[in-house]
């Protein structure tokens, strides 16, 4: 493309998403903690609200029929977007934490046992790694971590190795959040099984950047946020396999999620409202599903492009200062966007304070991922985190900007 072209294309995403077309001088780089909302996904909400609010699935007037239609037709349309073979497979939760804690209670609570083994990789983050110590604690398993090397790599030598016959449940990122690597899912997950272990799978990064396809990947399960794809704040999504969601045990108990009760008994209602008790994230999940319409529109190819484009860009910025020090891979491609990083002499905290003052946004910290950060070596680090609707422009004012931080922090270069 012309550069032209890339001005303008920069223009035709960006005048989407309100917060940053209204405010140009804000270079948002923290996309990994959440997206910005486009005007689409803001007026399905408020539509949702100002003409088809009532409770779904409760009431038979038609004004809950049109909330259940549009709750619905979101659990349909995020099933198409996964490659899900059914809506009954599509768990409406909060967030991604609230999924994985799910799988953790429910499938653990029916199938894990005293002396089984759990595997989580070191780069999981605290999302995916505390909810399956604390079912390992509950029947007395065991938490196992396997490894990666210092670019993030896990071979697959190294996952058959860490692999025993008391391994039950596989627990691994998709795209880590810190370093930015993709794992083989389909391979790791085709060996999990053939080990006789289910294998979840945390997809917050990677569904919002790259195509996922859940049949192609052939996951147990899969969770992550809509507010990481441009979607609402407390949607969630839980893919999980129909056979494993009809043995499964509901997670939480109380409307709706039931089919009939009495005082000694209850049964439980039908998939997938069996793990949906209580009044349901309607305009969530109409909210997400709007978010979805747009990431059809723009097109995943076009998405990996920009931010193919935009990664190696920033890449090429952070390390023409060689004071900076990029974590993990040597090659651009391999971080999809996400870049950690420290500053020789500056704590990544002042980083990130000093680049608020010329309204640059990044984040700083152990990101939620303190075994890795252990295991790492390093307690803290910033964090670029880039999107498909941020720009050349920004990159270069990140650059610029951290070129100066050291000055202003009182050293001579």
């Amino acid at each position: 493309m012309t550069k032209q072209e890339i001005l303008a294309e920069d223009l035709a995403i960006r005048s989407r998403f309100p917060l940053i077309a209204g405010h140009p001088e804000i270079a948002y780089l923290d996309n990994a903690a959440t997206t910005q909302r486009p005007d689409t996904v803001l007026s399905a909400i408020e539509k949702f609200y100002r003409e088809d609010n009532a409770n779904p699935l409760r009431g038979l007037y038609a004004l809950s029929q049109r909330a259940t239609d549009a709750y619905e037709n979101a659990r349909e349309n995020v099933r198409a977007f996964l490659n899900a073979s059914s809506t009954e497979e599509i768990i409406f939760t909060r967030n991604a934490s609230e999924s994985l804690n799910l799988v953790a209670y429910s499938w653990c609570s029916a199938f894990l046992k005293a002396g089984d083994e759990i595997l989580v990789t070191i780069m999981e983050h605290h999302s995916d790694m505390l909810p399956w110590r604390q079912a390992a604690e509950r029947v007395g398993a065991t938490l196992r971590f396997l490894e990666c090397d210092d670019e993030g790599l896990i071979t697959e030598e190294a996952f058959r190795a860490a692999l025993t016959e008391k391994t039950r449940l596989v627990a691994m990122v998709q795209i880590s959040n810190v370093l930015g690597v993709e794992n083989d899912i389909r391979t790791f997950a085709a060996i999990a099984h053939a080990q006789g272990a289910v294998f979840v799978c945390d997809g917050a990064q990677s569904v919002p950047h790259i195509p996922v396809d859940v049949q192609a990947l052939d996951v147990d399960f899969l969770a992550f946020s809509g507010h990481k794809m441009c979607g609402p704040m407390g949607i969630g999504v839980l893919y999980a396999k129909k056979q494993w969601l009809k043995k499964m045990p509901p997670f939480l108990y109380g409307g709706e999620m039931i089919e009939y009760v009495t005082r000694e008994d209850a049964t439980w209602a039908e998939l997938p409202h069996k793990f949906e008790a209580g009044t349901v994230n309607a305009s969530g999940a109409v909210g997400l599903s709007a978010a979805v319409d747009l990431y059809r529109e723009i097109g995943f190819d076009t998405i990996v492009r920009r931010e193919q484009r935009l990664g190696r860009l920033a890449f090429e910025v952070l390390s023409a200062n060689e004071h900076i020090h990029i974590i993990g891979a040597k090659n651009a491609d391999a971080h999809h966007g996400i870049f950690t990083f420290t500053l020789d002499g500056v704590h990544p905290h002042d980083i990130a304070t000093i680049l608020d003052g010329d309204n640059v946004y990044i984040r700083a910290g152990h990101h939620c991922a303190q075994p890795l950060m252990q295991f790492l070596q390093t307690p803290s680090t910033a964090r670029v985190s880039l999107a498909f609707y941020n720009t050349e422009e920004e990159i270069l004012r990140l650059g610029e900007c951290l070129g100066q931080i050291r000055g202003k922090m009182g050293y001579g270069d």
